[in-house]
């Protein structure tokens, strides 16, 4: 991260009177319609419809040829929101120190034109050439018909999103040399889903780890407080070793796997000790929704369901779990999937297996259970929704609220109010098959004196029928396709959940195989082992 910089902020609009009155009026009318605040090329006649190829030409070749120069003012005008586009391509000069710029547009693809950008990041006696490529799109003003840069800050540099800005100093933070538990380094270009996680890492553990700050050019990404994003080196500083739980192995089939799902996440971990193995996303916003996501999970929260029902005396492995078609609660009725048979005699290991919904719904009105009851089983014993994990970076800690009516049934299968994220799952998994809570990790907590979240875990007889039950799943019920051809100790879960404005449910699944547990969650969509069942899977057979 850097410091001592003032910091020109994207996305905001706003006009300042310059001039005559008639001028300032313009300028903030023209603002605020987002049609840019300059006059030139402004026809008596309105045009209507998408640009032409020679206004498409015209504008684009204008607002380079400005932006080259420095005239931020005069290109911002070239743009449908003048007031963020100067405040950006100022910053691009006086806070990124960027000089010596030469754009070269590429074929225009109808009214978008890509190009490259080549200049120079010159600070305090130290420069390096910069390259990167870029497009922008051309539009029509709403009120004036004049063609115009469509205003995006990705338009400045491809890294950049709304609320960023570009800044070039000193480093408030020493670099890292993050390296996994084997000791290789771990870099973006090798793990390029590690990206957010290293930066995140650098940011905290920077001054710790013993290093010295360098001279770099960052995006600055003031609106959600994340760490800066480093993109060009002018002055290279001492990195600091920094020990992490990574297995590099697992790292790497994790990057593979989820790239065959778009928006997908997996973490997987080491149930005897918490400590995190991999953790991948392949998501277009840069998010770790690995660690931070907040997801229903659909039937993979039958694991912790079960526990419910066994540690309560309510039935067990082998005991009722019939499986009808349908089941209500408080008036909202319950289905299954879509060609699953009803069974009446089954048992708790069958409909566990079979992931039948039904069976769990019918079970959760029983006594002793309460509205709290499901709340205090993931709490108690498997470490859930008390935010305190302390991971190393940032991450969500579940969450299992307490409630009745409709939503407490749908927790009972992962819907309703439940939240997770594939880093809880994975853990839910763990505790599953040991009976100890070990909080994942990603750095040690020797180093920073962390406290790491306590739970109570499971008795030995409940981890004996939830293991058996995954076992189950993993080899005859609804996860056998996804795990088949993994040997050892192997079990499962699947779930699919749906979620509002989603057209397809979310795709879940953890499982374990000897000592590495992974849960994954896929956007593609399907059931559990359609997207999120390959990825698990693929790291699990790398064996940690």
């Amino acid at each position: 991260m850097s410091k001592g910089v003032k910091v020109a902020v994207i996305g905001g609009v706003f006009a300042v009177m310059v001039g005559g009155a008639g001028y300032g009026a313009y300028n903030i009318v023209s603002a605020l319609s987002g049609d840019g605040g300059g006059t030139d090329g402004v026809s008596a006649e309105k045009r209507t419809g998408p640009p032409g190829k020679d206004e498409v030409r015209e504008t684009t070749a204008a607002f380079f040829k400005a932006w080259q120069t420095g005239a931020s003012a005069k290109a911002a005008s070239y743009t449908n929101n003048d007031a963020a586009a100067e405040q950006l391509l100022s910053a691009f000069a006086d806070d990124a120190h960027i000089t010596d710029v030469k754009i070269t547009p590429g074929a225009p693809r109808g009214t978008t034109v890509p190009y490259s950008v080549k200049a120079k990041v010159a600070y305090d006696g130290k420069s390096e050439p910069l390259s990167y490529r870029s497009e922008l799109k051309v539009v029509r003003g709403l009120t004036t018909g004049r063609a115009l840069v469509d205003w995006q800050p990705s338009v400045v540099h491809p890294e950049l999103k709304k609320d960023d800005t570009l800044v070039t100093e000193q480093s408030a933070t020493p670099p890292i040399e993050a390296v996994g538990r084997d000791g290789s380094e771990l870099t973006k270009e090798r793990y390029p889903s590690l990206g957010p996680v290293l930066d995140a890492l650098r940011d905290k553990y920077g001054e710790q780890a013993g290093g010295t700050p360098g001279v770099e050019l960052v995006v600055r990404h003031k609106g959600d407080g994340a760490p800066d994003t480093p993109l060009l080196t002018l002055a290279k500083g001492k990195p600091g070793k920094l020990t992490t739980t990574i297995s590099p192995s697992a790292q790497a089939a994790a990057e593979n796997a989820v790239k065959r799902f778009a928006q997908s996440s997996v973490v997987a971990v080491k149930p005897s000790t918490g400590e995190v193995l991999a953790v991948a996303n392949n998501r277009t916003d840069g998010f770790n929704a690995a660690f931070e996501g907040q997801s229903a999970p659909g039937s993979t929260m039958k694991i912790i369901t079960a526990a419910m029902l066994i540690d309560n005396g309510v039935t067990s492995m082998n005991g009722p779990a019939p499986c009808p078609d349908t089941a209500v609660w408080q008036s909202q009725t319950f289905k299954n999937l879509t060609g699953m048979k009803p069974n009446e005699n089954a048992t708790l290991a069958d409909s566990f297996m079979r992931s039948c919904n039904t069976a769990f719904i019918k079970l959760i009105d029983e006594k002793p259970l309460t509205d709290a009851s499901l709340t205090q089983e993931a709490e108690d014993h498997f470490g859930l929704g008390q935010d305190n994990w302390q991971t190393g970076i940032v991450s969500f800690d579940g969450n299992v609220p307490a409630v009745d009516g409709p939503d407490r049934a749908a927790g009972a299968i992962g819907q309703g109010q439940v939240q997770m994220s594939p880093l809880n799952m994975a853990s839910v998994t763990a505790t599953a098959i040991t009976g100890s809570f070990r909080q994942p990790y990603l750095v040690s907590p020797k180093l920073d004196g962390r406290e790491p979240a306590q739970a109570e875990g499971l008795r030995s007889s409940t981890v004996a029928q939830l293991k058996q039950m995954m076992r189950l799943t993993a080899t005859q019920g609804t996860a056998a396709r996804a795990m088949a051809g993994l040997g050892g100790d192997i079990g499962a879960k699947t779930g699919s959940a749906e979620v509002d404005g989603n057209a397809k449910s979310n795709s879940w699944f953890t499982g374990f195989r000897d000592d590495i547990a992974a849960a994954a969650m896929s956007e593609q969509g399907g059931h559990g082992g359609d997207a999120a069942g390959p990825i698990v899977a693929a790291v699990l057979r790398t064996g940690g």
